[in-house]
């Protein structure tokens, strides 16, 4: 156990975009506990409104509203950068939107962040920076996106890099990947495949599943990732980091977490396939040697304990229908079905 820096035992006013999303709110409630005073907004895309923990000054507006996260980042000492349209598959298709709310929206985050004197930034990148890349993939690799999205994290990190060395604020790059939890938006039609599988088997219907379902992921269930991603705010060993979070076990495939899901719903699986996603990595697995050895990260919710958690929550809160809230700005014969059919 990694014992508690002093500087972590200071309050603080942390700042946390997406603040209504999965991993926002999670960082929230750990901060709140803690004693810090929490701030943070959402636009509402890729979170639920009651997600956000009693105790956030909450506050409902996009990144790319440059003056009024200028506004809110005064007397700030910490920035997380959770929010992102978080959509690799989709990225392809509606290239403009992520671009904007990946890269426009950091540009401006970390802008407003150096404005206002912020003392550290913390950015929550992906895994899909790394691409084609070997598994597992190391923090030490050069970066190789394969779709705009992931090109568009990468692109913030090096925003990032740049101007905080100009103008001396201090920055760590997360890269938390495959975030399974309660919280998670589970009526998305574009991404969390846990939560869709979890959502069209309890309702009785068959998962769609892209390609041949051999793709491989690790995944991380969210109460796993908070105690390192919280570190990264108060330890100097984090500054100038990339760092993975997230375990580099249980490498399971696309098929087999259908079938862990169909299990523990005592469903009978019959999996629908349909065509692969353009740009899809096969096999993507980080590394987590380096979480281990700088924030003593040692994951304890294995895979099916965590669809558990995910199955009683979504059973609590009620399935729901799929809505499909944003919009394909390319559609053509390699669109999936699923989304251009509206199939979920």
């Amino acid at each position: 156990m990694f014992p508690i820096l002093e500087s972590a035992l200071e309050k603080q006013t942390i700042f946390i975009s997406g603040v209504a999303g999965f991993l926002g709110s999670h960082l929230a409630d750990a901060f709140l506990a803690d004693g810090h005073r929490v701030i943070g907004n959402d636009n509402m895309i890729g979170g639920y409104l009651d997600n956000v923990p009693a105790g956030v000054e909450f506050h409902q507006y996009d990144c790319n509203d440059f003056s009024r996260v200028k506004e809110h980042l005064q007397g700030v000492d910490i920035v997380y950068h959770c929010a992102a349209t978080a959509y690799e598959g989709l990225s392809v298709f509606s290239p403009h939107m992520i671009t904007q709310n990946i890269v426009t929206a950091s540009t401006g985050m970390i802008s407003a962040a150096i404005a206002n004197k912020v003392r550290r930034f913390v950015m929550c990148s992906s895994m899909a920076r790394y691409g084609t890349n070997q598994v597992p993939f190391t923090e030490d690799m050069s970066p190789r996106p394969q779709d705009p999205y992931g090109i568009g994290k990468y692109m913030s990190e090096l925003m990032l890099r740049n101007l905080a060395e100009v103008h001396d604020m201090e920055w760590v790059v997360a890269v938390p990947h495959n975030i399974v939890g309660p919280r998670q938006k589970y009526d998305d039609p574009y991404r969390n495949v846990a939560s869709i599988f979890i959502n069209l088997m309890l309702q009785g219907r068959q998962p769609y599943i892209y390609g041949d379902g051999n793709q491989m992921r690790c995944f991380s269930f969210v109460s796993d990732d908070i105690a390192p991603l919280k570190q990264m705010a108060f330890d100097p060993a984090c500054v100038g980091e990339v760092i993975n979070i997230g375990p580099d076990d249980e490498f399971v495939t696309i098929n087999e977490l259908a079938q862990t899901v169909a299990k523990l719903l005592d469903f009978q699986l019959e999996s629908t396939y349909t065509r692969g996603r353009p740009q899809e990595v096969l096999l993507a697995n980080c590394s987590a040697d380096k979480a281990r050895r700088l924030l003593g990260y040692q994951p304890k919710v294995r895979l099916e304990e965590g669809l558990q958690q995910m199955i009683d929550w979504i059973r609590e809160r009620g399935v729901r229908p799929f809505i499909y809230h944003l919009d394909l700005e390319i559609e053509n014969e390699k669109t999936p079905e699923t989304w251009s059919k509206r199939l979920f």
